[in-house]
């Protein structure tokens, strides 16, 4: 027994020096467009991206990125129905004007499919797998002021922020330039998984429903 234990605790040494013996990382930033894509929920927004990158081997690593984006606008043909059947008028008919922002954080796993985050000579292919915590303020203006306690409207007017986890996908490619400076360009595409519904948001249902796209500078040390 004591034998084994010896055995399992040089294994896990010999598997931390592994690990530790390439402790390179890399900065990357780069400026992207997202599009929302669910329907009365679409717009066009500008953001920034920030990943901090860890390579546990040339192949493989851990990326841990940050986004912010400008708000999108749009806007829904909303009705408001009458509580009481006695209400004149029984509909109102109305536009709800939106501006949704968004924030993302995301970590999960990076893999080279050609090349690697060395590469000196080559263009590389990777890919991008992980989970993300989505952050929105959603902020809602309605054409017309609706008696909310004679009246069920669909959508609140006002502002609010909301929460979503996501799953998140990406695909990439990385042409070094000099020495350890990369040019990459990536696509990435964010699924909610769940979050607790909002009032302040006409659709809800795995929504936002997100991909961007960018491209920057990326620095090996």
């Amino acid at each position: 027994m004591q034998k084994k234990k010896a055995i399992l605790i040089i294994l896990c040494i010999f598997i931390g020096i592994q690990i530790w013996a390439q402790p390179r990382f890399s900065i990357a930033t780069n400026p992207e467009v997202l599009r929302s894509f669910r329907k009365d929920q679409r717009f066009w927004a500008f953001g920034h991206n920030t990943q901090a990158q860890f390579h546990l081997t040339t192949k493989d690593g851990i990326y841990v990125s940050f986004a912010y984006y400008s708000g999108g606008k749009f806007k829904n043909q909303l009705q408001a129905t009458a509580k009481n059947i006695l209400s004149i008028p029984q509909n109102i008919s109305y536009t709800n004007n939106a501006k949704l922002r968004i924030r993302h954080f995301a970590t999960g796993w990076k893999k080279f499919l050609k090349g690697s985050s060395e590469e000196e000579d080559n263009w590389s292919l990777y890919g991008l797998g992980g989970f993300g915590l989505l952050f929105g303020n959603i902020s809602n203006t309605h054409s017309e002021e609706i008696d909310t306690a004679n009246y069920n409207i669909p959508v609140l007017s006002g502002t609010a922020n909301f929460k979503r986890l996501t799953y998140d996908l990406g695909l990439g490619i990385d042409v070094p330039i000099k020495g350890d400076l990369y040019l990459y360009a990536e696509g990435k595409i964010a699924v909610p998984a769940w979050g607790y519904p909002s009032n302040y948001l006409l659709v809800n249902d795995k929504a936002p429903l997100t991909a961007t796209l960018g491209a920057g500078i990326r620095i090996l040390f």
